[in-house]
């Protein structure tokens, strides 16, 4: 199972890296190369998850549960489901079978796609002019020592690598034209 969920998120990511490449991404509202691995990889993640629950670090190793955290992550199709993968990766978390860090992304991901205050900070937006800020957050003035407790960046630090990422993926836009 292991190398399945890593064989899995390896090909979002690949997927996900061609579309920055070639500069398609976000030329689309939800590109249809990725939208397609995202439906496959959610039918088998929801198997993988009725079968044997969340897959944690004692039964997939370190990067197996990162693996299946991407893949539910991205399983924007049913964010239902994602709202019921947030308390199992939460359980997973407190035994040790999974970093905090992904309870953070996931959690902020569900309550943005509910159009609710994000927690952690970890959603961002690009506005008109091609600037990065985070989504609404419940606490900004609270929102560094919140990520700190789960070992995230400082959000300023993630705004900045969210807006590098946004500009390397406009610049491969605008030249392979």
């Amino acid at each position: 199972m292991k190398d399945e969920l890593l064989s899995m998120a390896e090909e979002d990511q690949q997927i996900l890296q061609e579309l920055v490449d070639s500069g398609e991404l976000g030329t689309t509202e939800y590109h249809p190369r990725m939208r397609e691995v995202h439906e496959k990889n959610n039918i088998r993640i929801k198997e993988i998850i009725n079968r044997y629950g969340w897959p944690g670090i004692s039964l997939v190793g370190k990067e197996g549960s990162k693996a299946a955290w991407l893949i539910v992550q991205h399983a924007v199709l049913d964010t239902g489901f994602m709202d019921e993968c947030l308390p199992l990766l939460k359980a997973a978390t407190v035994q040790g079978e999974a970093e905090g860090w992904c309870v953070a992304y996931l959690q902020d991901r569900v309550l943005a796609k509910s159009d609710k205050p994000q927690i952690y900070g970890t959603q961002h937006d690009i506005d008109e002019n091609g600037v990065a800020h985070p989504l609404p957050m419940e606490d900004p003035q609270r929102v560094d020592i919140l990520r700190k407790e789960l070992g995230l960046e400082p959000l300023s630090a993630a705004t900045r690598r969210i807006q590098e990422r946004h500009n390397a993926t406009m610049a491969n836009r605008i030249k392979n034209g």
